[in-house]
C-alpha cells in the first residue's frame, strides 16, 4: 500500500460524523458573504444596468440621470477601469461591454448608499441601443453555423472497418437541455481597501485564485496587492468557478474609486438572468453492433451550447468527448465536439463539467436501441462493459474494471430486480392505464482536471504552543464538506483528537495559486497537501518525542494525542511535546505541496491518461407512470458507489444522495425556457424564478432510497485510499429516465425504441407514451418548445 493511502492506528477518517458547520447551518448561525456587511461600516450597495435585448451595440450610455437620484453615489463605467476591462479567462468578456450579447446584460452599475436607491439609479440610466440579430437557440446556431473555440475530436480504431462489420447500424440525433445551478446563495462579493492598502475582497467564489488574478487585472494591480476570501458558500455546483470573479471586480473596482466597501449581491432574477448555466447539447450519432448486440463503432458530433462567450466551454465539451464511452468498450471511435455561440448568457461548469452529457448521449443510444435488438436494456449495457485489458478512446487503460460488474451484481441483489421485474410484470398487466418499470444503469467517471496543470494544492498546519492546530488549504467550503474531510485528515496524520483540529477560512494570502474547488479533485487535492504538511511537523516531533522516552524517532508512535515508543509503557501527551518542542526552537509550522502524478494529456491529438482514477457507481430506479397525464413517481432507488476508502461515510452518502436527486431533477424536471419569438422580448429567460423553473422537492425523492458505498475499495495512491465523491453520482439519475422510457415503451407492443426528451417531464412522458401506442419510435411525436432542440429531431433510423 502507497505511503498516501496507508491508513495510520485508530484514524479519524473513515468515521461518520456531520458536517462541520452543520449546528451553524441549521440554526442560521452561519455566516456567508453577504451577511459579513451588517458587519462592515459606511457599505455602498451595487445595482446592474441589465439591457433587455439579446444583442446590439452600444449607441449612447447616459449615466447623468441616475446620479440625480437620491442616495445615488456613482456610476461604474468602462471609463473608471484602470486596469484590463475584461473578467473572463479567455478575455472575451468585457467587464464593461460596448456590445449587449444576451438579454439582461449588464453594460453598467450604479453604486448606492442604499440597495433601494441603487436600483432606482439603474433604472434611470439611458442606453441607446442598435440592435442586431440574434442566435438564440442551439438548432438556429448550427444551422448558421455560429461556432467559436476549439473543435477537438477523438478517434481510435478504423471507424468504417467497425461500421463495416457491424450486423447492425443506427442513426440519430438528440437534443436535451441546460440547467440552472439554483444554488441557495446567489452571487455576492463584498470588496474594501484595508488599513494597508491592500484589496480585500470577500466571495462567493469557487476559485479564489482566479478571483484575485481577475481583480488584480481589471484594477491595474499586481496579485500581491489583492486578496481574496471565501468564508463559504451557499451552494456552488460549479457556477461559482468562473462566473463570480467579474462581481467581485465591479464591488472592488467600486472600493478602489470611492474609498467606502461596495456590495454586490444579485437577487434570485438578476443571477437567474445574468449567470450562466449547464450548457444544453445536440448530438448527432451513428453506431454499429455486431450480432450479440455488442459495440464495433460509434460516429457522433456533439455541439454544446456556449452562450455568447468561451468561459470554461472548451474544457466541458473535451470532458464530454472523454466520457461519452461510459462503462463500455467502444473500439472504434470518431467523436467531434464544437461550441455554439449564442446570445444568451455564457453556460459554464456545473457538477460533472461535461461529463453528464457525454455520458447521457451513450445511455440514450443504449436504451432506444435495446429494444430493436431484441435485448434486454440491461443485458445491452452488460454485454458492453470493459474489461481487463481495455482502454478509453481516447487511450487510458481503464483499472479495476472489475469494479463495473462487481457494483452491479450488487445493486442487482440489493434491489432483488428478478423478483420485482416479474412484480413488475404482473402489476403491468392488470393495469391498462398505469405503468411500472424498472431500469439500472452504471457510471465509471474520470477524476482529475483535463488541464494537467490544475492538479496541484497546497496547504498551510500552523501547531500553536497550547497544542492546538489551525489548518489553511485552497480548497473552497460550498456545503459539500470538504472542511470537514480535511479535519479528520489533519487529526488522523498528526494523531491527535479531532476538537485539537480548527479550520481557516479559504485565503489567497495563505496558500496562493490555487486551483478551483472543482472536477470532484477537492479532497483528493487538497487532503494530500494538508497530510503533506502534517507529515513535516509529525516528523519533527517524533524526533522531539524520541529522546524524551529516550527511543529511536522511528519507534514512537503518536495515536490519539499520545506519543508512545514501541514496547514502552511509557508516554508524551501532544501538548506537552508540543510545548517541549517549542523551547527546543522546532518549526511548528508547515507549508505543504501535492501534484497528481501520472498525468499526460496531448490536447491536440486527444489522447493520453488526463485522469488519476475512475469512480464507479450503479443505481436501479423503479418509476411508475400514469398513462393520462404522463405524471410519475419514482417508488424506489437502490445504489451501490465507489469511494474508495471513505475519508467521512456520512458526509459521501449524503453527496451520492443530493447528487442523484440534482441529476433527476436535470434529467426530469428542470425544463428551462427562452424566448426564441421575433418580438420584443426575444433571447428573454423565461423560466426566471422558482415559480416557472421546477426544482426537485420532496415529493420528487424516492418513496424508498437506498444507498451504500463499495467495500473493500482502497484506490492506491489517493490520500488515505478514498475517492472522489462530487459529481459521479449525478449520473447515477440515468437509471430514472431510463425507467420511465420502458414505463412509456411498456404502454404499447413490444420490441418499440421508444425515444424520450431530456428533461423527460409528465409533458414529454405523455408525447412517449402516445408514440409507443401509436407503434412509431417517437419521430414528430412531440412538439418544439421554446429555446431547446425538440426532441422530435431525434428521429431513429435502422441503417
Amino acid at each position: 500500500m502507497s505511503q498516501l493511502s496507508e491508513r495510520p492506528e485508530k484514524p479519524v477518517v473513515g468515521v461518520s460524523m456531520p458536517h462541520e458547520s452543520a449546528n451553524l447551518h441549521v440554526t442560521g448561525a452561519a455566516l456567508y458573504t453577504d451577511d459579513l456587511i451588517h458587519r462592515t461600516k459606511d457599505v455602498l450597495h451595487a445595482h446592474p444596468v441589465q439591457v433587455m435585448k439579446a444583442h446590439g451595440r452600444i449607441i449612447a450610455l447616459r449615466t447623468e440621470p441616475a446620479l440625480a437620484v437620491p442616495g445615488v453615489v456613482r456610476v461604474l463605467t468602462v471609463a473608471d477601469v484602470p486596469g484590463v476591462n475584461d473578467a473572463g479567462m479567455k478575455h472575451d468578456e468585457p467587464l464593461f461591454p460596448d456590445e449587449v450579447m444576451f438579454h439582461g446584460h449588464a453594460v453598467a452599475w450604479v453604486l448606492g448608499e442604499t440597495l433601494e436607491a441603487a436600483r432606482l439609479g439603474a433604472a434611470a440610466v439611458e442606453v441607446e441601443l442598435d440592435e442586431k440579430p440574434s442566435v438564440i437557440s442551439l438548432r438556429d446556431a448550427i444551422e448558421a453555423g455560429s461556432f467559436h473555440g476549439a473543435r477537438p475530436v477523438m478517434l481510435t480504431g478504423d471507424v468504417d472497418a467497425g461500421f463495416a462489420d457491424s450486423a447492425h447500424v443506427f442513426t440519430g440525433e438528440f437534443g436535451f437541455s441546460d440547467q440552472e445551478h439554483f444554488y441557495l446563495e446567489t452571487h455576492a462579493a463584498l470588496a474594501h481597501v484595508d488599513e494597508n492598502g491592500q484589496m480585500f475582497v470577500q466571495s462567493s467564489t469557487q476559485h479564489p485564485s482566479e478571483t484575485q488574478e481577475i481583480v488584480a487585472h481589471v484594477l491595474g494591480l499586481h496579485s500581491h496587492e489583492v486578496t481574496v476570501q471565501c468564508l463559504r458558500m451557499g451552494g456552488g455546483f460549479g457556477g461559482k468557478e468562473m462566473q463570480p470573479h467579474g462581481f467581485a471586480a465591479v464591488a472592488a473596482l467600486g472600493a478602489l474609486l470611492t474609498g467606502r466597501p461596495v456590495r454586490v449581491r444579485l437577487n434570485r432574477t438578476q443571477d437567474l438572468t445574468m449567470s450562466g448555466k449547464r450548457h444544453g447539447f445536440h448530438a448527432e450519432w451513428k453506431i454499429g453492433f455486431d450480432a450479440e448486440g455488442r459495440i464495433q463503432a460509434l460516429d457522433a458530433t456533439l455541439t454544446a451550447d456556449g452562450g455568447w462567450s468561451l468561459d470554461l466551454s472548451e474544457p466541458v465539451v473535451a470532458r464530454a468527448l472523454c466520457h461519452i464511452d461510459n462503462t463500455y468498450w467502444i473500439p472504434h471511435a470518431r467523436v467531434a465536439g464544437r461550441i455554439a455561440k449564442t446570445n444568451k448568457v455564457s453556460n459554464t461548469a456545473f457538477r460533472g463539467f461535461g461529463g453528464p452529457q457525454g455520458m447521457l448521449v451513450i445511455e440514450d443510444i443504449m436504451g432506444r436501441c435495446a429494444p430493436l435488438l431484441g435485448l434486454d436494456p440491461m443485458e445491452l449495457r452488460e454485454r458492453n462493459f470493459y474489461r481487463q485489458g481495455h482502454a478509453t478512446p481516447y487511450g487510458q487503460p481503464v483499472p479495476h474494471p472489475e469494479r463495473i460488474s462487481i457494483i452491479w451484481q450488487q445493486v442487482k441483489a440489493d434491489a432483488e430486480i428478478a423478483d420485482r421485474r416479474r412484480e413488475i410484470e404482473a402489476f403491468n398487466a392488470a393495469h391498462p392505464h398505469t405503468k411500472r418499470a424498472l431500469a439500472l444503469t452504471g457510471i465509471k467517471f474520470g477524476i482529475s482536471f483535463n488541464l494537467t496543470a490544475f492538479n496541484q494544492a497546497g496547504a498551510l498546519v500552523l501547531v500553536y504552543k497550547d497544542g492546538s492546530v489551525l489548518i489553511n488549504h485552497g480548497g473552497t467550503e460550498m456545503g459539500q464538506g470538504l472542511h470537514t474531510k480535511m479535519l479528520q485528515v489533519a487529526a488522523t496524520t498528526l494523531g491527535i483528537p479531532l476538537h485539537k483540529v480548527r479550520l481557516a477560512p479559504t485565503r489567497t494570502d495563505k496558500v496562493p495559486n490555487t486551483s478551483a474547488t472543482a472536477a470532484s479533485a477537492g479532497a483528493d487535492l487538497n487532503g494530500a497537501a494538508v497530510k503533506n504538511a502534517c507529515e513535516q511537523i509529525r516528523e519533527r516531533l517524533l524526533q522531539v518525542a524520541g529522546t524524551r522516552l529516550g527511543a529511536n524517532a522511528s519507534d514512537v508512535r503518536i495515536v490519539e494525542g499520545v506519543a508512545r515508543a514501541l514496547g514502552s509503557d511509557e508516554e508524551v501527551a501532544w501538548d506537552d511535546l508540543v510545548r517541549t518542542a517549542y523551547f527546543q526552537r522546532v518549526q511548528l509550522s508547515a507549508a505543504g505541496f501535492y501534484r497528481t502524478e501520472g498525468l499526460h494529456w496531448d490536447a491536440k491529438a486527444f489522447q493520453g491518461s488526463p485522469f488519476k482514477y475512475f469512480s464507479y457507481g450503479a443505481a436501479a430506479a423503479e418509476v411508475e407512470v400514469d398513462g393520462f397525464t404522463g405524471g410519475y413517481r419514482i417508488r424506489r432507488v437502490d445504489i451501490v458507489h465507489d469511494v474508495g476508502d471513505s475519508l467521512s461515510p456520512m458526509i459521501d452518502i449524503g453527496q451520492v444522495e443530493g447528487g442523484f436527486v440534482q441529476g433527476a431533477g436535470w434529467l426530469t424536471l428542470e425544463d428551462m425556457r427562452w424566448d426564441t419569438g421575433d418580438g420584443p422580448n426575444r433571447g428573454r429567460l423565461l423560466t426566471q424564478a422558482a415559480s416557472t423553473y421546477k426544482l426537485p422537492s420532496f415529493s420528487e425523492m424516492p418513496e424508498e432510497f437506498n444507498v451504500r458505498l463499495l467495500e473493500n475499495a482502497t484506490e492506491e495512491g489517493a490520500v488515505y485510499g478514498s475517492k472522489a465523491v462530487g459529481e459521479p453520482p449525478l449520473m447515477l439519475a440515468f437509471s430514472v429516465r431510463e425507467a420511465l422510457r420502458q414505463a412509456a415503451a411498456a404502454f404499447g407492443p413490444a420490441g418499440v425504441g421508444v425515444e424520450l426528451a431530456s428533461p423527460a417531464t409528465p409533458e414529454a412522458v405523455y408525447w412517449a407514451i402516445e408514440s409507443a401506442r401509436g407503434g412509431s419510435a417517437g419521430q414528430d411525436a412531440r412538439p418544439a418548445v421554446a429555446g431547446e432542440v425538440p426532441a422530435d429531431a431525434s428521429a431513429l433510423r435502422h441503417a
